[in-house]
């Protein structure tokens, strides 16, 4: 019987990992450079923290945050009216089988993170901590 590829459990491959992570920089260099020929993209700096790729490698998710995180949706919907010409890019710059199509959402784990530390530094959780210190 054929072993499914495409479960949930074992999480990404390492070539997955890597084609991702190459796309994240190329992505990330050409929006650095202004290779893209939009004037409002150009005038925004974004950055790309993760690409995840599809088993397939077909598929290329950007998480993206432009600087600051004003203007998210002005970037995505940029990101996604240029999406043939970063695509075009991205395949020149590198060689791959294949250029996967790309997905552009915004990266919540920057305002996860100021959450995770505005509750460690909550008055309940300074009180917590300051018990197990005495024992």
């Amino acid at each position: 019987m054929a072993k499914n590829k495409f479960h949930d459990g074992a999480g990404p491959s390492q070539r997955q990992l890597r084609v991702g992570e190459l796309i994240r920089r190329t992505l990330s260099d050409v929006l650095m450079q202004g290779d893209v020929h939009d004037v409002e993209l150009n005038a925004m700096s974004i950055t790309v923290s993760e690409v995840r790729m599809s088993p397939d490698l077909k598929i290329a998710t950007a998480f993206v945050l432009p600087l600051g995180g004003g203007q998210r949706p002005e970037a995505i919907q940029a990101l996604a009216r240029n999406k043939g010409e970063l695509r075009r890019q991205i395949t020149k710059q590198m060689s791959l089988k294949y250029a996967p199509d790309l997905r552009f959402l915004i990266d919540e784990s920057f305002d996860k993170m100021d959450e995770t530390r505005a509750l460690l530094q909550s008055d309940a959780v300074r009180r917590d901590l300051d018990d197990d210190d005495d024992d």
